[in-house]
């Protein structure tokens, strides 16, 4: 490598990003499919739902052109998507791997209602991240999944504002839990959210907290609105706001 990748950044795709070249969901999907690796295939082969599969796919196409992106502007050369090999570890952690050498890169993918979320940062950084639709939320889920004062802040907020500090919150403890490569096999209570106001204001980074049992040190990161949607990401060392990978950057 010639230079480590940047500080974390960060590519949203919707499904009508994906050029119809790369198509998956069209009668013949196997020549569609060439930017998988054979490993990814087999891994895309034991997905029955379509949904699921759909998701995976996305979110996976989001990824590697986030990669190439960032080896591209660290290295100068922009490997085929197909040369990017996301694997799934043991613990379910995404993993990049380009040609049978570890990448430089660690990254956290997400997915929600047809839109997903990558971000990069350098190898031995951990990173979680998440994409949430801002929309009403059953009271079952702050009730359930909440700590208690997270809960009694959710019910100051009302209407729209309410929706979108449930949808922050819930968002930050996917990103934290991620970051700490369990994901939800940890109790969501477990990990503390702290924000600032939740204001639908604006779409700049606002900084954020998580402080997650058994950690004694605080998990910081960032979050903004997007459209209808929240972002969130959470780094293990604390850093400037995630930085956009453009267009142009990401080959699309």
């Amino acid at each position: 490598m010639n230079g480590a990748p940047a500080a974390c950044r960060y590519l949203t795709a919707r499904l009508d990003d994906v050029p119809r070249s790369l198509a998956w969901l069209a009668p013949g999907e196997g020549a569609a499919l060439a930017w998988l690796s054979s490993r990814e295939r087999a891994a895309l082969d034991r997905l029955h739902v379509a949904k699921r599969r759909q998701d995976w796919l996305l979110g996976r196409w989001t990824a590697k052109q986030a990669v190439a992106a960032v080896l591209a502007a660290t290295d100068g050369a922009r490997p085929p998507l197909r040369a990017i090999e996301i694997l799934a570890a043991p613990d379910g952690a995404p993993e990049v791997f380009v040609g049978t050498v570890a990448s430089p890169c660690a990254i956290s993918i997400s997915h929600r209602a047809g839109r997903a979320l990558c971000a990069v940062v350098p190898r031995g950084v951990a990173v979680g991240c998440d994409v949430e639709h801002v929309e009403p939320r059953d009271e079952a889920l702050v009730d359930d999944f909440f700590a208690p004062d997270e809960a009694a802040t959710v019910r100051r907020r009302e209407g729209r504002a309410r929706d979108l500090l449930v949808a922050l919150v819930w968002s930050a403890k996917e990103s934290a839990l991620k970051l700490l490569r369990e994901g939800l096999r940890l109790d969501t209570r477990s990990a503390r959210v702290e924000v600032g106001e939740a204001s639908l204001a604006g779409e700049d980074w606002r900084s954020l907290s998580v402080r997650c049992d058994g950690l004694a040190d605080v998990v910081t990161g960032w979050w903004r609105t997007s459209g209808d949607d929240v972002l969130t990401v959470v780094t293990g060392a604390p850093g400037a706001p995630p930085e956009e990978i453009t267009v142009a950057e990401a080959g699309r």
